[in-house]
This record gives structure tokens, sequence and C-alpha cells, in this order.
């Protein structure tokens, strides 16, 4: 079986965002597969996906707060016609990818006890974003 699905996450703050729940409901398809793949794409270049602990909520703060030392918005950016947060989020961005790979079992994520999918929204305002969901297997 392959399945393709757009999934459209209202606009979030700035930060991480636990986003794995919305993935799973928009998927009912997920409980009928014994093994396979899903892959999810984040249509923007502003904003990201990654997957990492889903327990603590200081793992999403350390993550932003770390970002955003390492990729300043007062820097000595060329790109700035779309405000001074734009040029830092798309390298965010980019070294934090636009899409994650989750193995399926038994019709659920194989995910680890404390793994979860996160939208990472670069941008003050970043607006709606679209997810891209492909999921195949049998």
């Amino acid at each position: 079986m392959w399945l393709s699905r757009d999934v459209e996450l209202d606009a979030l703050p700035r930060g991480v965002h636990l986003i794995t729940g919305r993935i799973i409901d928009a998927l009912p398809e997920l409980r009928d597969l014994r093994v396979g793949l899903l892959h999810v794409h984040c249509a923007h270049t502003s904003a990201s996906l990654t997957l990492n602990e889903n327990a603590s909520p200081d793992v999403r703060r350390d993550f932003e707060t770390w970002m955003n030392a390492v990729i300043p918005e007062r820097f000595d950016w060329t790109h700035t016609l779309e405000g001074p947060d734009d040029m830092p989020a798309h390298v965010k961005a980019s070294l934090m990818g636009a899409s994650v790979t989750a193995p399926v079992r038994d019709g659920r994520l194989a995910l680890g006890t404390w793994q979860g999918v996160y939208l990472c929204e670069h941008r003050d305002h970043g607006g709606a974003r679209r997810l891209v969901l492909t999921l195949n297997g049998e």
C-alpha cells in the first residue's frame, strides 16, 4: 500500500512543537500495516522537522535556545527582505532538515519509548505549515 496525504498545521509560535499525535490522527490506515515506513516532509523553507525526546519540555526549550545562540538574528545577513528572523530560519531549517522517516510495525510507529516527531517553527509569525505524509507498507 502507498498513501500520500497533506496535513495542515495551524500557525504555531516560534519554538519546537511535538506533533506526533497530529500525524498519527491523520493516518488511520497506519493501524492496518504490519510493516512499513512513514515519511514526513515539511513543505516550507523556514520550518523543519526532527525526531527526538518527547518526555521533557526542557528538551524543546533547549533546542530553541541552542539554535538561537548558534544562528543569531543579529548577523550580517544579505537576505533581509522578509524580516530579521527569515534568513536565520532558512539556516536553521537546513541544519535541522525538512523530513523525517520512521518505521512502522504492527499498526504503530516503531519509535523509541521517549521519541516523538517535532515541528521546529523558526519564525516569529511563520503561519500555517503543510506536512506531506507518505505511508507505505503491507
